[in-house]
């Protein structure tokens, strides 16, 4: 006997009007200029200056240069990720976990992939803000030439680190104005230079492109800068449940025309100074009139400290997903405002804070932070183009389209890949090496579930009804608890752990009046909210599947209580109480949650790796929130039992009996 029910309460509210986020809206036109575009956004403070650096300034770079940043734009970023990848919406989300969800079923590896780009975005999130900061305030030197800028820049981080506990809802709904009058800046800066010498233009045309490329002996540290102007790409698709599709595709005509605009300023700028070189000076702000300077820096740092929230926000988002995806340990995630989406994980807020810093304080400029940046986020592009080509596949496009598609995008991002290589000595070591830390984390909380649940027993439930039924019934046995509540892994409701049953009739006889047991199933759509019902033993054991979208918050505590409200109401079950005195009075029988928690007992046998796997995994989770906090359980109602994980018996050993 089995029911399947559907909840007001958990219907999947956000999945039926999904397709309501990708109309063309002002608001939603304004709102994707504040939250998508402030790294790429804030791009042109550094480029130009990242691709001169000492080198003496000529035509040939000029042109060169802004021929490269042109094409890269168009090919990467509007062909790519706006035409392209934006068609790989996830009931109306995009991000990489999110095209994970799509691809997985059909292709398990796929998961490497996804973690390699999710782990780069976030050691990208640790440079974002020192180098957007820093180039912003570093603007203050052209006034007073020896003022300590990392001091400064340092405050303004750790006070955006410090208020994302409170919510940024009031400050966000600034961020589209603000971000539309830094736009709107680089436009007239731009536009100022570019009508004195119109044939600036010329470096649209692809030769100057491959001219500077196939001459210059600087080739790659080139390529490697000019990367810097598409490093925010990415940030178009993970936000596009914020959005929507048409909202950020027209945007970005309006974004990509102020950005070329404002780079062929900067052009013309240097086509003035050919035959000097920057000598640290910043063509950014050279653009600017003398008494532009104080309120241009002023805009640029808002930008910068914009740009800087919007990665904060995509990490969180991005390390949510991965908790519900079992690829990063469960930490502790609040939502402190209404606002849709927004959501804050302590844990990774320090961690981001602390490597900001790290990273600031080690390289201290902008202009050698420019050497770490761009590294990580090029595998995180490679990566996407991965598991893009298999979503093509997927959908069945034309095999001819998907082999042009990888091969461009899979040419292009190895060539930026190898010209951001050669940074690796100057800075790019870092950023290697916190995207590394990040990918160790998923890696060893996915390969330990898996080993995990290789050696997890189940045994058919159906067996043990009748003893079930009758330790229910036995008087005897002192009632452990009137509704006593078990989470299952088992996938199957002919299914059970082992450790369940041995919980229940052996560690100590539970009597309870119910059984429930209680199975999460995390979907590859991000909003389901749905739970099937089965009365195993009717009146005496019932199992609720929950299936919950890798975006959902698994309020298991709350769910289930819904779940049981409903079937009172429908009355499929009795909760009320059986001891005498409270039945009359008709007063609910007591609930406990019991949450089997898995230990690597000493006696067992494992290969080395995956040894060192399962003490990495233990060593992660002594710093997680533990199974009945993850699961948001009321923990006055739940027991805590440990149960050894016996990968391997023992070698037999043997005993010789002595009278």
């Amino acid at each position: 006997m089995h029911n399947v029910l559907l909840s007001p309460h958990l219907q999947p509210h956000r999945v039926t009007n999904h397709k309501n986020l990708h109309k063309l809206s002002a608001a939603g036109l304004l709102i994707s200029l504040g939250i998508i575009y402030g790294d790429i956004g804030t791009s042109p403070l550094y480029v130009f200056k990242s691709i001169v650096g000492g080198n003496i300034i000529t035509t040939d770079l000029i042109l060169g240069s802004l021929s490269c940043i042109f094409w890269t734009l168009t090919l990467q970023t509007t062909i790519k990720y706006v035409m392209i990848t934006l068609k790989a919406d996830n009931k109306g989300e995009g991000g990489i976990f999110s095209l994970l969800s799509l691809v997985r079923k059909k292709a398990k590896w796929l998961v490497i992939p996804a973690m390699i780009g999710g782990a780069s975005l976030l050691a990208d999130g640790m440079i974002t803000p020192p180098i957007t900061v820093s180039a912003a305030i570093e603007g203050l030197e052209i006034f007073y030439a020896n003022l300590p800028t990392m001091p400064i820049v340092m405050v303004i981080i750790s006070m955006l680190f410090i208020i994302q506990q409170f919510g940024t809802s009031i400050v966000g709904k600034a961020f589209g104005p603000l971000m539309l009058v830094w736009f709107t800046m680089l436009l007239v800066l731009g536009l100022a230079y570019v009508i004195q010498f119109p044939i600036i233009f010329k470096a649209v045309n692809p030769y100057w492109a491959y001219h500077i490329l196939t001459t210059n002996p600087n080739t790659l540290f080139i390529l490697g800068a000019v990367f810097l102007c598409t490093t925010g790409a990415e940030a178009l698709y993970s936000d596009l449940g914020h959005c929507g599709r048409s909202n950020i595709r027209i945007s970005w005509v309006y974004v990509k025309t102020c950005l070329v605009m404002n780079y062929f300023g900067q052009g013309v700028w240097l086509w003035q100074h050919q035959g000097t070189t920057l000598d640290g000076e910043n063509p950014f702000y050279h653009i600017m009139p003398e008494w532009f300077l104080i309120p241009g820096i002023c805009i640029a740092t808002i930008a910068a400290v914009i740009a800087s929230q919007a990665m904060i926000s995509g990490s969180f988002t991005l390390i949510a997903e991965a908790v519900r995806l079992n690829l990063w340990p469960k930490v502790r995630i609040n939502y402190p405002s209404d606002q849709k989406g927004q959501l804050y994980v302590p844990s990774m807020n320090w961690v981001l804070w602390i490597g900001c810093l790290v990273v600031l304080l080690i390289f201290r400029r902008s202009e050698n932070m420019e050497g770490a940046y761009g590294l990580a986020i090029t595998l995180t592009f490679l990566m996407t183009t991965i598991l893009m080509s298999n979503y093509l596949k997927r959908k069945k496009y034309p095999t001819y389209l998907i082999v042009i598609f990888a091969a461009v995008y899979g040419s292009i991002e190895l060539i930026f890949l190898t010209a951001n290589m050669a940074k690796f000595l100057h800075g790019g070591w870092l950023t290697m090496l916190l995207a590394l830390l990040m990918l160790s984390v998923m890696w060893a909380w996915s390969s330990a579930r898996r080993i995990k649940n290789r050696f997890v027993k189940f045994v058919e439930i159906e067996d043990y009804f009748p003893i079930i039924k009758e330790l229910s019934e036995d008087a005897s046995v002192t009632k452990y608890a009137s509704q006593l509540v078990y989470l299952t892994s088992a996938n199957f409701k002919s299914e059970i752990e082992s450790k369940i049953m041995y919980s229940i009739l052996q560690k100590q006889p539970k009597r309870a009046d119910v059984y429930w047991l209680v199975h999460v199933d995390v979907t590859d759509e991000p909003y389901t909210r749905e739970y099937r019902v089965d009365h195993l033993i009717p009146g005496k054991m019932i199992r609720i599947d929950f299936k919950l979208g890798f975006r959902v918050e698994q309020k298991i505590n709350l769910l289930y209580r819904l779940v049981v409200e409903e079937l009172v109401k429908n009355g499929e079950i009795d909760i009320t109480s059986t001891y005498d005195s409270l039945k009359k009075h008709k007063i609910v029988g007591d609930f406990k949650f019991i949450v089997l928690e898995k230990v690597l007992s000493r006696s067992n046998k494992l290969k080395f790796l995956e040894r060192l796997v399962l003490d990495y995994y233990f060593i992660l989770k002594k710093f997680s929130l533990s199974e009945e906090r993850g699961f948001g359980l009321d923990l006055s109602f739940v027991t805590v039992e440990q149960v050894p994980l016996i990968v391997s018996t023992t070698e037999n050993v043997e005993l010789k009996r002595i009278n």
